[in-house]
């Protein structure tokens, strides 16, 4: 955590983590003491971390499912925090990736709408290849069918075309921090 403390004395307020355990040994203690700060869960999220997740996340970019969506409906009214969620697509419909696919879409939205969640985006994770831009495309034909504001895609190698296409967060750790080994 030293090399993300001059960054949050600088002024920064939001961050990004992959996975629920680790951003809880992280941020926990550093978040009680700065409430301005926000994190946001950008890995995948399994039902039984979501209890683990509220109120330490302030965004949660990876809803994929009903059974997900429901208990984090359930677990923000338990703990009264409601974070701000993002639908995750399945923008390239590949089988070892999460999100809903692009046909269900519509369905899925109607669906977890009834659970009174801040939808507040979507988040796709394209196939990785040289040009995302025909995905990031698709994403803003999808955001269109909704009255969703956020777009959450791209990430250090792709970033400055998904800002091209109206991505409103932008995932670029290893670009700031380099790559983790």
């Amino acid at each position: 955590m030293e090399h993300i403390m001059p960054i949050i004395e600088h002024g920064h307020l939001h961050f990004g983590e992959n996975k629920v355990q680790e951003a809880v040994e992280k941020w926990t203690e550093i978040k009680e003491r700065n409430n301005s700060l926000k994190l946001h869960l950008i890995g995948k999220l399994q039902t039984n971390k979501v209890k683990f997740c509220l109120p330490l996340f302030d965004f949660i970019h990876s809803i994929d499912s009903i059974k997900l969506a429901e208990k984090i409906a359930n677990e923000q009214a338990k703990k009264n925090f409601k974070p701000k969620v993002f639908i995750q697509i399945n923008i390239g419909e590949e089988d070892q990736k999460s999100g809903v696919s692009i046909k269900d879409f519509e369905n899925f939205y109607k669906k977890i709408s009834d659970f009174e969640l801040d939808i507040i985006g979507l988040m796709c994770i394209p196939p990785f290849v040289n040009d995302t831009k025909i995905y990031f495309e698709e994403m803003v034909k999808i955001k269109k069918k909704t009255n969703l504001e956020e777009l959450s895609m791209g990430m250090s190698n792709d970033y400055l075309s998904a800002a091209k296409n109206s991505a409103t967060y932008v995932r670029i750790g290893s670009k700031i921090f380099g790559e983790r080994s």
